[in-house]
């Protein structure tokens, strides 16, 4: 490998981990995050969900609130006039 190359090669490893340690700081950071709405009497677990719901296409979030409602009736954790209507 030429001297360029290795000189490149570096420059790539060390840019990944210095933004690895920017990666960690900003989960550090979302972390106390949710320990505050914690301890505001927020739900995390429900927070996370809400913020991958959000991130989600409406075609996709539809279509597996769909699939949800399906499994959850053929289990019966839910009855059919609980069903929403589609």
């Amino acid at each position: 490998m030429h001297s360029s190359d290795r000189n490149k090669l570096r420059q790539y490893v060390e840019k990944i981990e210095n933004l690895e340690v920017e990666k960690t700081e900003i989960q550090e950071h979302i972390s106390d995050v949710y320990k505050q709405a914690k301890s505001d009497g927020f739900d995390p677990k429900i927070m996370k969900r809400i913020i991958k719901i959000k991130k989600m296409k409406t075609e996709d979030r539809e279509t597996e609130d769909m699939l949800l409602d399906t499994y959850m009736l053929a289990l019966g954790l839910i009855s059919s006039d609980e069903e929403p209507e589609q």
